[in-house]
């Protein structure tokens, strides 16, 4: 297994990148997402029901395919951040950064000593494939990581400047539906005051010089979203997409259903 991140790659030399979420914690919905194409896929601690265990699982699962394996922590835990790193995750998502403080403490729990507070002890982790790419991973893994702020709130709109300032910190993702809570409409995204806190949200973000990445809001599409001036989005999670797959089928077939020619011989519905 490559230990380059393809996807940082990728938009560090300015092209878009897409990535899905996997919420499901499935191994065969992983390897059906991966091989769709994806340049990352987001394994979602924060609200999915996964574990450390069947996080490796997935990755096992989208190896071959190639996408970069990211992890949305559940909350800005040194301890957490720790054991994702230690298991292989080559992104970190941080939900709820409100400011640079909390920033710093996220871009330390990713780095080892004297830079930050990683425990040591790669050699014994999936990282560096449980010690046989050791010095691979050293030397590899400090431009390796992507970690990504997620900008969630009012307060954290405000302070984007200084969160941006962080060194460590490779990119802002704005997360619309707790941008719609903090404005007091929670998922409510056509709201003026929703609308004018995203707006607020995206003139602060377009004035850094980070990497900005988003999901896709309701009603929008993947290409008007990456037009906002947003580099990485992810895009869908593997439960809607199956999901949205089945109800569009079974909705399309439930609207129109289909004419059917008279048999002359119909089956006996009470045939035993």
């Amino acid at each position: 297994m490559a230990m380059t991140n393809s996807c940082k790659k990728k938009l560090l030399s300015g092209q878009a990148a897409i990535g899905a979420w996997l919420a499901m914690q499935s191994p065969m919905a992983a390897e059906i997402v991966a091989n769709a194409g994806y340049d990352a896929v987001v394994i979602d601690h924060e609200h999915g029901p996964g574990d450390l265990v069947g996080a490796i699982t997935l990755m096992q699962a989208v190896a071959e395919a190639g996408p970069t394996p990211m992890m949305r922590v559940p909350w800005n835990d040194p301890v957490y951040i720790k054991r994702a790193l230690d298991i292989g995750v080559m992104g970190i998502m941080v939900p709820y950064v409100q400011n640079a403080e909390e920033a710093r403490a996220a871009v330390s729990a990713c780095r080892y000593p004297p830079r930050g507070i990683r425990g040591v002890a790669p050699h014994a982790g999936r990282c560096s494939r449980w010690g046989a790419r050791l010095d691979e991973y050293r030397k590899a893994w400090p431009k390796q990581l992507l970690l990504m702020c997620q900008i969630e709130t009012e307060e954290a709109v405000k302070n984007i400047d200084e969160i941006a300032a962080v060194d460590g910190v490779d990119m802002l993702f704005l997360g619309p539906s707790d941008i719609s809570a903090s404005a007091g409409h929670m998922l409510d995204m056509v709201h003026p005051e929703v609308n004018a806190l995203m707006e607020r949200a995206e003139r602060n973000l377009r004035r850094t010089n980070k990497l900005l990445g988003t999901v896709i809001r309701p009603g929008q599409t993947l290409n008007w979203t990456y037009e906002r001036g947003y580099d990485f989005i992810v895009a869908g999670n593997d439960a809607r997409l199956l999901g949205a797959a089945a109800q569009a089928q079974v909705g399309g077939f439930h609207d129109k259903p289909p004419k059917r020619p008279k048999r002359s011989n119909a089956p006996h519905r009470n045939r035993r």
